[in-house]
């Protein structure tokens, strides 16, 4: 089920960004020079009206998606959902122990004497 909501989440965020990406702020932009149309997109609709439209759209749908998956995610209950209950955990001291054999040391170097 995550794996559906993450790739629903990609989709439409890459949509998302064509579109805004297309838009120009003052309404030209690469959709008034499709094909020469200029303002209108299939002889019906403006083009800048069809993308800022697909725009609050597709920002609605991705709002939704997020929402849903994190619910959806957060109240699934998979075998994943119990690692950290299963990782065993010490109580009272937690200093490294002290080993009981003492640490052989290495010789000391001859001393030099002066020539």
């Amino acid at each position: 089920m995550t794996t559906i909501f993450i790739i629903l989440i990609i989709l439409v965020s890459a949509l998302l960004g064509v579109i805004v990406l297309i838009q120009n702020p003052k309404g030209g932009g690469l959709a008034g020079n499709i094909a020469g149309f200029s303002n209108q997109f299939m002889g019906v609709k403006q083009t800048t009206d069809v993308l800022e439209k697909g725009t609050w759209i597709l920002s609605s749908i991705l709002v939704i998606l997020c929402l849903i998956s994190a619910l959806v995610i957060n109240s699934g209950k998979s075998a994943g959902s119990d690692t950290l209950k299963s990782i065993p955990t010490t109580t009272g001291n937690t200093a490294p122990q002290q080993a009981t054999a003492p640490m052989p040391q290495a010789p000391a170097p001859a001393p030099t004497q002066p020539k």
